[in-house]
């Protein structure tokens, strides 16, 4: 480690977080970079030193590389190390580096521009002996012509954004008749993301799994795998759950795996931590000839904590060695494979509503012993609308499959969150969901369960009687001070908004009664807590506007305010308001058009993502109330439809 002492980490969040943890246990002095948004963010506080380098938008700070470098020249950095997503798969970003004298911690610019095309890449994995999905990755983008390549690959085909990621510019198409509408939507798609309309076509597997392989490689030629990850739990080609090793995989098909993942980054010379992303056939079981590969990210992954707990790695640690010109520190032999992992990552999204994502205060988080919780929030710290709306990633591991599942569980029931919408109920489901706990996966489990999946589970009387006792104080409150008398105590009505009627009576010091509508339940406090109906009293958290309580079903009560409004029963349908903070990119509609239920009205961006608003019924535009290019907070009017007896 003698060629840095100083690391400017350029980027956020968890992230950046990760890196730090790693690079000052070695050492070495971590600098920050910090948009006007992130002043009092989590990595910013670890920092030895920060600096801010523009506004809250990315592309005003963590996207602008002329800033991050002249804060590594001003704060003494020798080397940047990018994370993921921002800078961290930018070419022009390396030579940047480069020519300011800095070590980039990654590959070269010319391994990432190998890999960055994914027509281009396939054509150089063919000449490399890797297996690849049968398709068109030709320069030649006529109609016809890639509806001949379709036919000849045989149907169902997938057309793919060659300069693509994310599920941007991507459609299944079933059969010829709808071939050239997909085609026309996917080019219209990729060229507003990616500014490159270019497509390739492959044949679509039915029942796929993804299944990726951690490479790395060093300056004196040495290349390595750590095994594979199985990221097959997806929705809308974004990964929820990854385990590693894959369920079902074998010795013989992890060695054919490992050895053309290895071949992969052999062929562009690769240095620094990789992975070779693999679609894989999932039916009938793996097989050597059943896998194909898919694209490689030429940078860390944000699931890389599952590779690190099953072979004891340290991969960040790994990558600052080799930008130092160490060799790797261990040999393909050499390195272990030892029990199971999984990471669930924890997002402020709305899932009912359809993933949406949300922001606003964490009013509490707390994670359980026995997770590793790879974060950057804090308790009191704010979600913002600018960017990943990621809380934190849970890892567990164990000795098998089993065991590690059901630490997964437990430690998505003992993650406490409040103040925020999260999917942390969707990913117990999901960690519960008979499929996968049978290792049953592929990428469209969560398509096919969604409904089960986003359904929360009424909460039970218990959990009513908890928010009760936790909204009053009684579980807090030691003593004689609860007003116990010697004569029949009286029931004092608690609202949580909800229909039931609910009520406490104090029996005793230790010993309560809550009626939640005709059910009793019954509170005794013993040496080791409260328990309610015998079994132990979840845990809850109180704030100003709701009461939550938590389990293996996070439960929200609102707490009414008397002096709030009456809710209009009419703005849901007459008045589209943002759902969230956010940009308005485009108002579809102008002042007197004629709408119907389910019309496009005006797009909103947030989150790195765009939201489009609908009519919620039919009628008539009578108010434009904002205009594109306003930044709105969530609530803020957009469109208001006519009265219906006026329309």
């Amino acid at each position: 480690m003698s060629s840095f002492d100083t690391l400017l980490i350029a980027n956020r969040g968890e992230i950046a977080c990760r890196i730090m943890r790693t690079a000052q246990a070695m050492g070495l002095r971590c600098v920050a970079v910090y948009s006007e948004a992130d002043a009092g963010a989590m990595h910013v506080a670890m920092a030895d030193q920060a600096v801010c380098i523009g506004g809250p938008a990315p592309a005003d700070s963590y996207l602008r590389g002329d800033a991050i470098i002249a804060a590594a020249q001003a704060t003494g950095a020798q080397a940047v190390h990018p994370g993921y997503g921002f800078l961290s798969e930018n070419p022009d970003f390396v030579e940047a580096c480069d020519a300011a004298g800095l070590i980039f911690v990654g590959p070269s610019a010319a391994a990432i521009r190998a890999m960055g095309l994914k027509d281009a890449a396939k054509a150089r994995m063919v000449a490399a002996g890797v297996p690849v999905v049968p398709g068109y990755h030709g320069a030649d983008q006529g109609d016809d012509l890639l509806a001949a390549e379709a036919a000849g690959i045989g149907y169902p085909v997938i057309i793919k954004a060659v300069a693509g990621g994310g599920g941007k510019g991507m459609r299944i198409v079933d059969g010829a008749a709808g071939f050239a509408e997909a085609l026309a939507s996917a080019r219209a798609e990729a060229l507003a993301a990616f500014g490159n309309a270019d497509v390739l076509v492959e044949k679509y597997i039915q029942q796929p799994r993804h299944i990726e392989m951690q490479v790395f490689g060093d300056a004196h030629g040495n290349v390595v795998h750590l095994y594979e990850r199985d990221c097959s739990l997806q929705r809308r080609h974004q990964k929820v759950i990854e385990e590693a090793p894959a369920p079902g995989m074998t010795a013989e098909v992890r060695a054919a795996m490992g050895q053309a993942a290895v071949r992969a980054a052999e062929a562009i010379g690769y240095q620094g931590a990789g992975t070779i992303e693999f679609i894989v056939d999932g039916a009938g079981g793996l097989r050597p000839d059943g896998f194909w590969f898919m694209e490689m990210n030429t940078r860390l992954q944000v699931e890389h904590p599952v590779t690190e707990a099953i072979t004891g790695v340290d991969l960040v640690g790994w990558q600052l060695r080799v930008a130092a010109g160490e060799p790797l520190p261990l040999a393909q032999d050499d390195i272990p494979l030892r029990g199971h992992a999984f990471e669930a990552r924890l997002y402020a999204e709305d899932v009912p509503a359809g993933f949406l994502p949300a922001t606003g205060r964490l009013d509490h988080l707390q994670f359980p012993g026995g997770v590793r919780a790879d974060t950057g929030v804090r308790s009191g710290d704010v979600i913002s609308p600018w960017y990943d709306p990621m809380i934190a990633k849970v890892i567990v591991e164990g000795p098998d499959r089993a065991v590690a599942l059901r630490r997964l569980c437990q430690g998505l029931a003992g993650t406490q969150v409040a103040g925020l919408v999260t999917n942390l109920g969707f990913l117990g489901r999901l960690a519960r969901q008979g499929g996968f706990a049978a290792g049953d996966v592929d990428t469209g489990l969560i398509g096919r369960e969604i409904t089960a999946l986003s359904v929360a589970v009424d909460p039970a009387q218990t959990t009513i009687a908890a928010a009760a006792l936790a909204l009053t104080g009684l579980d807090r409150a030691a003593g004689w001070d609860l007003g116990f008398t010697l004569w029949e105590a009286p029931w004092r009505r608690v609202d949580l908004g909800i229909e039931a009627e609910v009520a406490v009576r104090i029996l005793a010091p230790d010993h309560f009664e809550i009626r939640v509508g005709d059910a009793m339940v019954e509170a005794r406090r013993g040496v080791g807590g409260w328990a309610l109906d015998g079994a132990a009293m979840p845990a809850a958290c109180v704030t100003d506007r709701q009461v939550t309580v938590f389990g293996a079903e996070t439960h929200v009560f609102a707490i009414p305010d008397p002096l709030a409004p009456v809710e209009d029963s009419a703005i849901g349908a007459g008045l589209t308001v943002a759902p969230m903070p956010g940009l308005v990119r485009d108002v579809a509609v102008a002042v007197g058009a004629h709408v119907a239920a389910g019309d496009r009205l005006a797009v909103l961006e947030a989150m790195k993502m765009e939201h489009v608003l609908r009519a919620a019924r039919d009628g008539t535009v009578s108010e434009i109330l904002v205009g594109a290019g306003d930044q709105v907070e969530a609530g803020t009017p957009l469109v208001r439809l006519a009265e219906e007896d006026a329309a």
